[in-house]
């Protein structure tokens, strides 16, 4: 299968590049830098090269850089912000500190080439770069400029090789989508999409059945939320009745969802199901755990410890079955990037795991892995559940947990659920969720002072979970919520809605 390779140099953004790429019907993935060029080199389906962006500066020492002989390789390369710069620097060309710093919606005019087709002369890109490319390598011609850069977009005709200071894959370039589309097309010459759900289910399956052979059970650990819904799916077309679903019930879910999970599966799955009841002993571990990063271990140790408990019971399980996806791994730590947070999943797997590890989705995004589920006929209203994290309400507990907490938390969405759906907004919003912040404020019911929790509500607008603005949810709607919150949940004295985006925020609190 044809690929486009993503050359991680650390861009907050090299994520959405990736994605861009996947919706334009052509595979990709993302590399380390220090990685790319053995593995570029050794793939003969690599038909494009895309250099991401990062915060370096090409000129200073330890900055992020790679193997020269990739211009050697004579295949299609596309620079981004960074990778433009590098591409500069490593070429010949000369790369300075602007003067005059570039940040957010630019105008740019420009002139007709390969990678401009059917672009207007003059457009708005989106800028994010305090170094600029001076002067081009030899054989370069520049494509288009803006007031304060000379060079916004180069390229060497002949060698294939094309960059642009800003960045495409953002929605706010206009024609980001369509530069994107030419390199894929009229550079590297791929015209026939061939990146589908229905072909990552062939080569999926395919990968599983080499995996686990013909004997091998596989566990699958099922939350009941969507990931792990299409993780059991998919393996279970795979080897049928040689799956077995567990439901871990950590007292963490959200109101009556285990008895959901376990109605919906048992009726939904031709597989072994098992429930166990775990409540007691992780509350037990997470009693007085303030440190998020510390409840996300606890738990993923535990989960494992409940994983190894029914391998003694069913020998023959060999695997376990997680539903981690692309966004689980790269918000766990890369080589490039900062840890953001531990994924459960990730972050929390004990080097001495008896089990091997099946991950069906690493290498999809969300909003991916929903149209698998539909490619897979699993119902609507599953495929659409809201992601919920494995922690579970551990991380929408701000401090220590405690079971009035957990009600709280519970009642409190449960009622903000009801009203986003009585107001049709269910499914014009990503995702929403109360969550309770671990303070306390002064209040006032039936002419007595109260001092009680404040619980915070956070709903956002996304595509891949990757980056989210908050959801403008109308007052009135607000009104509603905040009053039946504070009226129906007992020991909430306050209600307050989060309008931050990730980035700078992260969805959830914790």
């Amino acid at each position: 299968m044809k690929k486009i390779i993503v050359v991680d140099f650390g861009s907050q953004y090299n994520q959405l590049i990736v994605r861009r790429v996947r919706e334009l019907g052509i595979y990709s993935e993302l590399v380390n830098n220090k990685k790319a060029f053995d593995k570029i080199k050794n793939d003969k389906d690599v038909v494009g090269i895309i250099f991401s962006g990062g915060p370096d500066s090409v000129y200073l020492n330890n900055s992020l850089s790679i193997d020269k002989n990739i211009y050697q390789l004579h295949i299609p390369i596309l620079g981004i912000c960074y990778g433009m710069q590098l591409i500069s620097h490593q070429l010949g060309g000369k790369v300075g500190n602007s003067t005059k710093r570039e940040y957010g919606n630019t105008q740019i005019n420009i002139n007709d080439c390969p990678l401009t087709k059917k672009i207007p002369s003059k457009t708005i890109v989106w800028m994010s770069h305090g170094d600029y490319v001076i002067k081009p390598p030899v054989g370069f011609k520049t494509y288009a400029n803006s007031p304060t850069c000379n060079h916004v977009i180069i390229g060497d005709d002949k060698r294939k090789i094309y960059a642009v200071q800003f960045h495409p894959e953002v929605s706010h370039t206009m024609c980001g989508t369509t530069i994107l589309e030419n390199f894929i097309k009229n550079i590297c010459g791929v015209k026939n999409k061939s990146w589908n759900m229905h072909s990552f289910i062939q080569n999926e399956c395919e990968h599983i059945n080499k995996l686990v052979g013909d004997k091998d059970q596989v566990l699958c650990a099922l939350s009941g939320g969507v990931d792990s819904a299409v993780t059991a799916a998919i393996i279970a077309k795979t080897i049928n009745k040689r799956l077995t679903c567990l439901f871990v019930d950590h007292g963490l879910l959200r109101k009556n969802e285990a008895n959901d999970v376990i109605k919906t599966f048992k009726n939904q799955f031709d597989v072994n199901f098992i429930k166990v009841d775990a409540k007691k002993r992780f509350l037990t571990k997470l009693k007085n755990i303030t440190n998020p990063e510390q409840k996300r271990k606890i738990i993923g140790k535990e989960f494992i410890n409940v994983f190894e408990e029914q391998i003694k019971k069913h020998p023959n399980l060999k695997w376990l079955a997680q539903g981690t996806l692309y966004t689980d791994v790269i918000e766990s730590g890369t080589n490039t990037a900062q840890t953001i947070k531990s994924h459960h999943n990730v972050g929390g797997l004990p080097k001495n795991m008896k089990l091997k590890l099946i991950e069906p989705l690493a290498t999809l995004f969300k909003d991916e892995v929903r149209l698998l589920g539909r490619e897979l006929g699993l119902p609507v209203n599953l495929v659409n559940r809201q992601p919920f994290p494995g922690p579970g309400l551990a991380v929408r507990i701000v401090g220590a947990i405690t079971p009035e907490k957990i009600k709280i938390v519970q009642d409190a969405d449960w009622i903000l659920q009801e009203e986003i759906k009585k107001h049709g907004l269910h499914n014009s919003i990503w995702q929403y969720f109360a969550l309770l912040p671990g303070v306390k404020t002064v209040g006032v019911k039936g002419d007595q002072r109260a001092y009680d929790y404040v619980v915070a509500i956070r709903a956002v607008t996304s595509k891949d979970g990757m980056t989210a603005d908050y959801a403008k949810i109308p007052y009135n709607v607000l009104d509603i919520i905040s009053n039946r919150i504070v009226n129906e949940v007992k020991g909430v004295s306050r209600v307050v809605y989060d309008i931050t985006s990730k980035p700078p925020a992260t969805i959830e609190w914790e």
